[in-house]
């Protein structure tokens, strides 16, 4: 997958960023090219090497049609992760979000939203919970074309 600059693209540990330059740099005698993506969220620069792409899951930001998958997966009435006690929850949720896919940030998001309902989260489930809150904000405000705000509410409505 290749980017321009001033391409979108969803870094699945750090969220919605834009290609703001790509550069060569030299790295143990070789010239690699780093796509340099400016992260909306937080500021934060990030360099992510052109040829790792793949394997980091660097990707564009996700369709309108897909970001109504997304809205229904925060509906669904199951839960994807059973575990018991919280810290193996916590390490399989991290792995969903490591996925970069939106359709698992969602899952984290509705298992761990409802989740605090019934019992108290750990520190750690807390910023699990606040980490795929902010990554489906931001992408999902860019794949409808709205603001975060009315995303960040139709997600507090579907999530109660």
């Amino acid at each position: 997958m290749e980017f321009k600059i001033g391409d979108k693209a969803v870094h699945p540990a750090h969220g919605v960023g834009e290609v703001t330059a790509i550069e060569k740099k030299s790295i143990a005698g070789t010239d690699k090219r780093f796509y340099i993506l400016k992260i909306a969220d937080t500021g934060m620069t990030v360099m992510v090497p052109t040829d790792g792409v793949e394997r980091l899951g660097l990707r564009t930001v996700i369709s309108k049609r897909e970001a109504g998958k997304v809205m229904r997966e925060l509906k669904k009435d199951e839960v994807a992760v059973t575990s018991q006690p919280w810290n193996r929850r916590y390490r399989e949720y991290t792995e969903m979000l490591k996925s970069g896919s939106p359709i698992e940030v969602a899952r984290v998001l509705r298992d761990l939203s409802r989740l605090r309902s019934d019992k108290e989260l750990s520190f750690g489930e807390r910023r699990l919970l606040e980490q795929a809150r902010n990554l489906l904000v931001a992408e999902l405000a860019l794949a409808k074309e709205v603001d975060e705000a009315k995303v960040a509410k139709d997600i507090d409505k579907i999530l109660g």
